[in-house]
């Protein structure tokens, strides 16, 4: 495939649901490190509006069981006009592993509840890992990809210090878990990492909860911020921290209470936030990895509070094989 990638005109990632967040993440990455253009499309909607499709174009399909029957039709779709066909699945031997051109297997072992978690932060690795291989190939240079590819081996470890220290999501879990809505924020790639967890929370604790473009927040969400409205903010020191800031002060104007997510460096956070959960400092571009277990975990223990069964939420499979 490997020629067939540094040709490609264009990326089309295709996916549903959380695979569809890690989509959002790899069209920032893969833009970033290759600089080739990107679209990620629902796969649900994705055959249905005669897609411009050309064999220049590289179809990325995204999802944990390998089963999803949107995706599989998105797919077979592209295949019919002409594009090569790449899988990212979790199960080996499924179908879209099957019907796809080539692919990379997650091997993240086994997704015994029902919303998918580490199916979820693998698939981020293996697309950073993706955009990283492509950026080789065209514009980026051994140093840059070296230390992208030394700090993804320190994200376990990074992991790790996280799940070491729970005790504060426990305590905010506890006393959000009776809110009605919430609102998650990010920017940039942490824009879908926001995503995520509003729909992690609405999947395990039937809590209503939106994601949004922290910046796109003053257009329209803005009006449903009060006391009773947590609002959980990814805010890491990147390039655009002062701007986040900016949005949180935004909200705790409009007695607003705000639980962020924060580098454990930062020292000037607890001035705007009502809580802050911090995570290790990494490269902004691997942010939404270490963002997503505090989301899962804050979700978790929610859930948990409110009595709801967490690896068999109602309503909801495992496997969607049904369009």
């Amino acid at each position: 495939m490997a020629e067939k990638l540094r040709q490609a005109k264009r990326f089309i990632i295709t996916a549903c649901g959380t695979s569809w967040h890690a989509g959002l993440v790899g069209e920032y990455l893969i833009e970033s490190l290759a600089r080739v253009p990107v679209e990620v499309e629902y796969a649900s909607e994705f055959r249905y509006r005669n897609p411009i499709i050309s064999p220049d174009d590289v179809v990325i399909a995204i999802s944990q069981s390998g089963e999803t029957a949107d995706t599989l039709a998105a797919i077979r779709e592209a295949k019919l006009k002409g594009a090569t066909v790449i899988g990212m699945v979790n199960v080996v031997g499924s179908t879209i592993a099957r019907e796809t051109d080539a692919g990379v297997y997650l091997h993240a072992g086994p997704e015994i509840g029902v919303a998918s978690t580490k199916a979820f932060t693998s698939q981020l690795c293996v697309l950073t890992q993706f955009a990283l291989y492509l950026g080789r190939m065209r514009a980026l240079s051994a140093e840059q990809g070296m230390a992208i590819a030394e700090e993804l081996v320190n994200i376990p470890e990074h992991i790790t210090r996280i799940l070491d220290n729970v005790e504060p999501i426990k305590t905010i879990a506890k006393e959000y878990s009776r809110a009605s809505n919430f609102l998650y924020l990010g920017r940039g790639v942490n824009f879908p990492a926001a995503l995520e967890g509003a729909l992690k929370l609405k999947e395990i604790s039937y809590i209503h909860a939106e994601g949004y473009p922290a910046a796109e927040m003053k257009h329209g969400p803005i009006a449903l911020i009060d006391e009773n409205m947590p609002v959980v903010f990814i805010a890491p020191k990147d390039e655009i921290y002062e701007k986040v800031r900016s949005n949180i002060e935004e909200v705790r104007a409009r007695n607003g209470r705000v639980i962020a997510i924060a580098d454990e460096d930062d020292d000037r956070i607890a001035d705007v936030a009502t809580h802050v959960i911090r995570i290790p400092r990494t490269l902004p571009m691997l942010t939404p990895i270490l963002a997503s277990i505090p989301l899962q975990l804050l979700a978790y223990f929610i859930a948990v509070e409110r009595g709801c069964n967490v690896d068999m939420p109602r309503n909801l499979a495992k496997s969607v094989t049904v369009e």
